[in-house]
């Protein structure tokens, strides 16, 4: 009877969580539509165009490793109501730095804003604290699952409020500052336990050296699996915008598309959690892979609105098999003391590789090649051996237990 009582507590956080997602969680899709091209405008070099997306990146991941431990602290509801602030802050410097024109501006409230995205990312994490094992993988889907209204909202806003000012998306940051503002006071619905004093000192004696943690195997390939998926979701979603205006699409093309992917994203969310429990996790992390290698031939083929279009729903798809899947095999991998030092560490190793590929996006789109096309070709032919190195780690998990027996 346990689980069941232990499970009417976290349906009810997964609600609030579900809620958060979907209308905090609308920002990113709008502020990834708009970053690139924003810098692409304000830039002086081409190449540099994607760094406010990096500087988001970046700032998820400096923010995790003192996020996580103070959520262990004082609990999750405040880590959350940070990240609020820190977006709409973020969004509000942005929006400074549009009207003044200043490249360096955008940078800082770029920033700020992954302040957002690191609390974000805990918000899979928060699902699982007070479920039962058998609802822990349900209740991380569902939580992600929240990600399908933002896809809908978050672009369709962005058509909505881009031409609320001369001043190109302005518009955008202003209807984040709001979001951030209104979506702060569902996290005091949550019902999560905080940890007494004595128990973070009992719980300090039984917490294993970040070394330790990494050398278990299926931390350790967990976290290779989902740096990888997230990785490489991030590189060509970053240069996707960029691609389809320079091969003469329209900015409502590009909405489209990347809502179309976000939509991918987080739809298969509603059953991956069921997938998991029935064919084991391993084996949707590795389905997420190959999907994730699926989209990257499909962009290869060529630049009609329809590969675009495929391409995008494949990689949001290959993200939701292969991050779910190692967020629930390192859920399984730790104890509850170990909760606050390995989420963070996780996380910054994980948003560490994405700001890598959002500043490598710029680059090999703009300044790889003499043309849009051949910029998106290496995109895409830059997640072969990131693939390759997830998928060996992976098959090492899956046939180690023969060899140990």
């Amino acid at each position: 009877m346990t689980p069941a009582i232990d499970d009417k507590r976290a349906i009810r956080n997964v609600a609030v969580l579900v809620l958060a997602q979907a209308i905090l969680g609308s920002q990113m899709p709008m502020i990834f539509v708009v970053g690139g091209l924003a810098g692409n405008q304000l830039a002086t070099n081409p190449c540099l165009a994607t760094l406010p997306i990096s500087l988001i990146v970046f700032g998820s991941m400096t923010t995790a490793p003192w996020l996580s431990p103070l959520m262990q602290k004082h609990g999750r509801r405040v880590g959350f109501v940070i990240g609020a602030l820190g977006g709409a802050i973020g969004a509000t410097v942005s929006a400074i730095g549009l009207y003044h024109g200043s490249f360096a501006l955008l940078l800082v409230g770029s920033y700020l804003t992954g302040i957002y995205m690191s609390a974000q990312g805990f918000y899979r994490f928060a699902a699982a604290d007070t479920a039962s094992d058998a609802f822990r993988p349900k209740a991380i889907s569902y939580v992600m699952a929240g990600g399908l209204v933002s896809a809908v909202i978050g672009p369709q806003l962005n058509k909505i409020v881009h031409d609320y000012s001369v001043i190109p998306f302005l518009g955008t940051y202003v209807a984040v500052i709001v979001l951030n503002l209104v979506g702060l006071f569902l996290f005091f619905g949550l019902d999560l336990p905080k940890q007494t004093t004595a128990q973070l000192a009992d719980a300090s004696k039984l917490v294993r050296s970040r070394m330790e943690l990494l050398k278990n195997p299926n931390i350790g390939v967990a976290v290779i699996c989902a740096m990888v998926s997230y990785a490489l979701m991030n590189l060509v979603m970053t240069s996707t915008p960029l691609a389809v205006m320079g091969c003469g699409y329209t900015e409502g093309d590009a909405n489209d598309i990347v809502s179309g992917h976000v939509l991918a994203m987080f739809a298969p969310s509603f059953f991956t959690g069921h997938l998991i429990a029935r064919f084991g996790v391993k084996t949707i992390i590795a389905t997420g892979l190959l999907i994730l290698g699926c989209a990257g031939l499909v962009a290869l083929q060529g630049v009609t609105l329809t590969n675009f279009f495929v391409a995008l729903i494949l990689l949001g798809i290959g993200w939701n098999f292969g991050f779910i899947g190692a967020t629930t095999l390192l859920a399984q991998s730790h104890t509850p003391q170990e909760r606050g030092r390995m989420q963070g560490m996780n996380d910054t190793i994980v948003f560490g590789c994405v700001t890598l590929a959002s500043l490598a996006s710029g680059g090999l789109m703009n300044c790889s090649g003499g043309t849009p096309i051949e910029g998106w070709t290496a995109v895409n032919m830059a997640m072969v051996p990131f693939l390759a190195l997830a998928g060996g780690a992976l098959i090492w998990l899956m046939m180690r237990p023969r060899q140990v027996a």
